[in-house]
């Protein structure tokens, strides 16, 4: 169902009195429209969800923009100042769906709820209003519903912090994920502040509206787009930042989260505030911020990221990315932190193997990660099941998840049990150890085996638990069986064989016997004060006890009263959910690291990787280096298997054949694949992966800078080439001593000589300026002389092989340079007409035998080119020293007449046969 017809439901009737339903153009808005007004008035970024009955409406433009971006029924409910008001709505029960296409297109949204009984409304006059207010705010970064998120991906809310004073100009990001309590900040500076946004990569951006009007930050805002929602300026108030943040943790002083400047405090503080007014009541349980220090990362811009497709491909699929093609985790906790950790590899040799440890410690204990694995899989979600019960958005099926998760936390005690564990699992183990097991035999004892979506539906309770709730149920379910049973004890006790407990909607449950077998309930005074007579028909009497009368109205109350019960204990459940929540969330964390360890160690085994040693040192030494995304495809296709190369970018390598690499080669030769493979492995190495190769030894990269493929930024008025100098201007003036630099064509864009200009100078910074490593491709063989100028750079190229005109692809890397790109070939290969391939042999053939642009007339003569392409074109004779040339030249056009021009062009005709 995606709409319904607008006539007001009962439960709306107080709302909207029948005589004012459709106001005139003089006429004063309905008290209901009224309402509506008014609080659309306080949100009028948001899209206003108005809870009538069974229904979210929306109104005026916002039921225009929703109807148009849900592709539901636009309807109208009376008017407003003589106009029709536009109305369309959506089910309740289905708001989430709704919801999630609303977020995903850049929508924010305010549900505003009934916050009373309808029927409290109409105690206080027909044309009074149920009261309704906005609960909270529903945008792309502050979400919790399980519908709305991405399992695999975290959803990060950042804040942008900034100050004026003593620190203006100085920069912090804070960023939370609210479904897990991850909170984290940074500073940061204008010339990284978009790399550091997009190494994030936040669902919404919450800035000063001030930060607009700041020439340094606007270029960033301008560049994110529609995930940049501005604030007023008071909510990153730093002179009343450490007070919010105080009272929203409850501590008395913030000694024990460390030392904070005022820039870093108005970004957090700035979290809370947005947090606050966006969740209204409720408060999410987070983390303490967390300072993630410059540097103790690998930077990676955002070209780069984007140029190696690390969590998505340049078409925005996740098939295909680095990601998708390492990632073997079984748990949504998991999948998050392999993602974190592939976007942000460590720059600490010591912690990197930390964590490669642990893929050993699973690599050498295959049964062990299969257990675990097997263990985990299909864990629901911990962390985001937390947030959600935290906020009040939670239910059964949340405490559902934290019972499962205990339940595999306790296997995998069992497993580690006694075992010799590295660093990193001890310290999981410890936080797993930690989870209070006495919150998880409630949740045992507690909850029943199959729970239902929402807690009004009740029967999440265990029987047996709870005494009254047993019986309430019993009453609700067995009725019957319970009214028999009374009935049994009645003619047992009066002697009444015939005695009947009947019910009808006057009397409700009675007591009925024969006129005859009335005595047994009258003749004496104890059964009188047993028996109350309730009616006396022709043929029969009719009776009621006390026992029965409280019978009854439990009966009748037993489905509201066993709710209520349940309800209370979901309360008194969330009470102890909210107390754990540090310990819960950290043993949470802790099976996402093992899950992410043993994954690691099945795709080591998987795919052949190998341990990479990394260092301190400047050494970039792999052997046998494969492309972890192109390789997995290769075996999926069942094609030929992937051609694996060497590259040593080390300064004390073995082969001293330098610190850049000069790669030269035809086209689909495998270039750009040995490019980008080099820099995916110094990722997966630093992340604390093993690596597609045989061995590898990789010394601390601090900075990733890939210039690869083409693009352009029309909106920005930047061509291809625009784009291409922008990035590349980037590498060379940031560029460092630690850094890899993967450029593949720089120059193309542009004119031949410009753009062998360019790159000829841009090589010879990176030797000279940057002196960092680097791999780069060109198509510009005459820079393959720089060999021999410069000490530090050496000629590779990608090996290939002619065959009968043909060109064989041998995806080898060898020392050398090629001379020439076999462009035609890979043209046909591609597909172009047969004419275009040879006419573009025959201009490739002029031209390499020395024919000049001065001389390109020779070419152009041959137009049109293919008129009779199926012919071989025949070569002219010469014409030097004929009779033809001579009678030509001895002809002088304006001397002749017209009978004399016409004799002239026959003598011609004649002399051409």
């Amino acid at each position: 169902m995606t709409q319904h017809e607008t006539a007001p439901t009962t439960s709306e009737l107080a709302d909207e009195p029948q005589s004012t339903y459709d106001a005139g153009l003089n006429a004063r808005p309905t008290p209901m429209m009224e309402q509506y007004i008014e609080i659309k008035a306080a949100y009028p970024d948001s899209l206003l969800f108005y809870r009538m009955g069974d229904f979210y409406e929306l109104f005026f433009n916002d039921a225009i923009e929703a109807s148009e971006a849900l592709g539901i029924t636009l309807t109208k409910r009376g008017k407003h100042l003589g106009e029709d008001i536009p109305m369309c709505g959506v089910p309740v029960h289905t708001a989430d769906d709704y919801l999630q296409r609303l977020i995903g297109k850049g929508f924010r949204v305010a549900v505003c709820e009934q916050v009373e009984d309808p029927a409290e409304a109409k105690k206080r006059g027909s044309k009074s209003v149920v009261k309704r207010d906005v609960i909270r705010l529903v945008t792309p970064g502050t979400i919790t519903e399980e519908k709305l998120l991405d399992p695999a991906r975290a959803n990060f809310l950042m804040i942008l912090g900034r100050v004026r004073g003593a620190e203006e100009g100085r920069l912090a990001l804070a960023w939370i994920d609210i479904s897990t309590g991850q909170f984290r900040m940074t500073e940061t500076a204008p010339e990284k502040l978009y790399a550091d946004i997009m190494r994030v990569d936040p669902s919404e951006l919450i800035v000063p509206e001030t930060a607009f009007h700041d020439p340094q930050i606007r270029p960033t805002l301008d560049l994110l787009g529609r995930i940049v929602m501005p604030q007023h300026p008071s909510l990153f108030e730093s002179s009343t930042a450490e007070e919010r943040i105080k009272r929203y943790y409850g501590v008395a002083t913030l000694d024990g989260f460390g030392e904070f400047n005022r820039t870093e405090l108005s970004a957090i503080s700035g979290a809370i505030a947005y947090l606050e007014k966006t969740q209204i009541a409720e408060r999410p349980p987070l983390m303490r911020p967390e300072r993630e220090t410059d540097g103790s990362s690998l930077f990676i811009d955002p070209a780069t990221r984007a140029n190696l497709e690390l969590m998505r491909t340049l078409s925005g699929n996740r098939e295909g990315s680095l990601l998708k093609a390492v990632d073997r985790t079984v748990t949504g906790a998991g999948a998050r932190l392999l993602a974190e950790r592939l976007t942000a590899p460590l720059t600490d040799p010591e912690q990197i193997a930390a964590r490669q440890d642990s893929v050993a410690f699973f690599l050498g204990e295959t049964s062990l990660a299969q257990g675990l694995r097997a263990a985990l899989r299909g864990v629901p979600d911990m962390p985001r099941a937390l947030s959600r019960l935290a906020v009040g958005r939670g239910g059964p099926r949340d405490l559902g998840a934290l019972h499962a998760g205990f339940q595999a936390a306790h296997l995998v005690r069992q497993l580690f049990q006694g075992k010799d564990l590295p660093a990193e699992l001890a310290q999981a183990c410890r936080a797993i150890l930690a989870l209070p097991e006495d919150y998880a035999q409630l949740l045992d004892q507690t909850l029943a085996e199959e729970l239902p979506l929402l807690k009004r539906d009740g029967g999440f309770i265990r029987t047996g638990y709870h005494p009254e709730l047993d019986e309430m149920r019993s009453l609700r379910d067995q009725s019957r069986r319970v009214i028999a049973g009374l009935q049994a004890d009645y003619m047992e006790e009066t002697g009444v064989k015939s005695l009947k407990i009947k019910h009808n909607n006057v009397l409700g449950y009675f007591i009925e016997v024969t006129a005859n077998n009335a005595g047994a309930l009258t003749d004496t005074d104890e059964a009188k004060a047993r028996f109350i007579h309730r009616q006396t028909m022709a043929s029969a009497m009719r009776f009621t006890t006390t026992e029965l009368a409280e019978l009854e109205t439990k009966i009748a109350n037993a489905a509201d009263r066993a709710l209520s019960i349940e309800l209370a204990i979901f309360e008194e459940l969330i009470r102890h959910t909210v107390e754990n929540a540090d310990a819960i969330r950290a043993g949470a964390a802790a099976l996402g690291v093992m899950d992410v360890s043993a994954a690691l160690s099945v795709l080591a085994d998987e795919q052949g990787y190998c341990r990479p040693k990394v260092d301190d040192s400047l050494n970039f030494a792999i052997d046998g280096g494969r492309h972890p995304v192109v390789e997995q495809a290769l075996k999926k296709q069942a094609a030929n298997p992937f051609v694996a190369n060497d590259c040593d970018l080390s300064p004390e390598g073995d082969q001293k054949f330098g610190a850049i690499w000069l790669l030269t080669g035809p086209n689909m030769g495998g270039k750009s694949t040995f490019l980008r493979q080099n820099a995916l492995i110094a990722i997966l190495a630093q992340m604390g992966s093993y690596v597609p190769a045989t061995s590898a030894h990789i010394g601390i990269v601090d900075r990733l800078f890939s210039r690869v493929g083409a693009s352009d930024d029309l909106a920005r008025g930047r061509s291809t080439f625009m784009v291409e100098m922008v990035e590349t201007a980037a590498i060379l003036n940031l560029a460092g001593e630690r850094s890899l630099v993967i450029l593949d064509e720089i120059g193309r864009g542009t004119a031949t000589f410009d753009g062998l200009s360019i790159a000829w100078a841009s090589v010879e910074y990176l030797h000279e300026k940057n002196r960092c490593r680097a791999l780069f491709a060109t198509h510009f063989h005459e820079m393959t002389a720089l060999s021999e100028k410069l000490a530090r750079l050496g000629n590779v190229t990608m090996r290939v092989k002619e065959w009968e005109g043909d060109v064989v692809f041998l995806h080898e890397v060898a020392k050398g340079a090629a001379d020439r790109s076999y462009g035609v070939q890979v043209a046909r290969l591609a597909g172009l007409p047969d004419a275009v391939v040879e006419r573009a042999r025959d201009v490739l053939h002029r031209l390499e035998e020395g024919e000049t642009s001065g001389k390109a007339e020779k070419i152009i003569d041959d137009l049109p080119l293919f008129a009779v392409v199926a012919k071989p074109r025949e070569v002219a004779k010469p014409i030097q020293d004929s009779a033809l040339l001579n009678a030509v030249q001895d002809i002088n056009p304006d001397d002749l007449t017209p009978r004399e021009a016409l004799e002239a062009l026959y003598r011609l005709k004649q002399l051409s046969l």
